[in-house]
């Protein structure tokens, strides 16, 4: 006899992370810039007033948009990122003292949390040897080459985006909004999904499917996304 799928479809952002945010949690959250952030659950997080947030991406978006948002608001305590340099706010709280960050190179970034994901609690990579970003790590030496060790990530929340998804949660994503998002999907103890549309099982290409549902718990569809761009660069005539 079948059993009856479990309904992982909520109307809005703020149902679907109703009792999974509290005080000092650690957030990943995916997007490249402001390219395939989760808007409405950034904006879900700051109405709840959830404090002292650890906050994993790769940026933290701009001055008032993205995550920048939980900035202005002074939610988050702690950024482990890989780059930061759009953002006045945060500039000025990382000087200040006000926030805690933890810098990586890009793709060492992405490799923590692929094997925070994959259940690999550390790695070596030779990306920063020789540099301060391998002060007070590990190193040692394969084939005659320095490496350095570095650990995995893991969450206690993932928030991602996705273009659709069908009703058990797996997920495509577009184009390049696809970047750090099924990473993290793999990488939280929940996983909640804000996509463009929600399609029947069944109705999505079995092979193109990037995150399988297995890895999210929640989703919604999200309405009037901004998409804005960080920088438009348009070519001259």
């Amino acid at each position: 006899m079948w059993r009856k799928s479990v309904d992982k479809i909520y109307p809005d952002a703020k149902a679907a992370l109703a009792g999974l945010l509290f005080d000092g949690m650690t957030i990943m959250a995916g997007g490249f810039g402001l390219c395939g952030i989760p808007e409405h659950c950034i904006l879900a997080i700051r109405d709840a007033a959830t404090k002292g947030i650890t906050v994993i991406s790769n940026n933290c978006g701009v001055d008032a948009f993205g995550l920048g948002i939980l900035l202005d608001t002074k939610q988050i305590k702690k950024m482990v990122s890989s780059y930061v340099g759009e953002n006045k706010t945060f500039e000025k709280q990382f000087l200040s003292g006000e926030l805690e960050v933890e810098f990586n190179p890009q793709g060492t970034l992405a490799e923590r949390i692929r094997a925070g994901g994959a259940g690999i609690p550390a790695f070596y990579t030779k990306t920063g040897y020789g540099t301060v970003i391998a002060e007070g790590k590990e190193t040692r030496q394969f084939n005659g080459e320095n490496y350095v060790m570095e650990t995995g990530l893991k969450a206690d929340l993932s928030i991602i985006k996705a273009w659709k998804a069908d009703t058990a949660g797996n997920l495509i994503y577009r184009k390049t909004a696809r970047n750090f998002n099924p990473m993290m999907a793999t990488a939280g103890k929940v996983t909640v999904a804000e996509v463009e549309e929600i399609v029947p099982c069944g109705k999505l290409d079995a092979d193109n499917i990037h995150t399988p549902g297995i890895f999210v718990q929640r989703l919604f569809v999200g309405k009037d996304f901004k998409k804005r761009i960080e920088n438009r660069t348009v070519r001259e005539k």
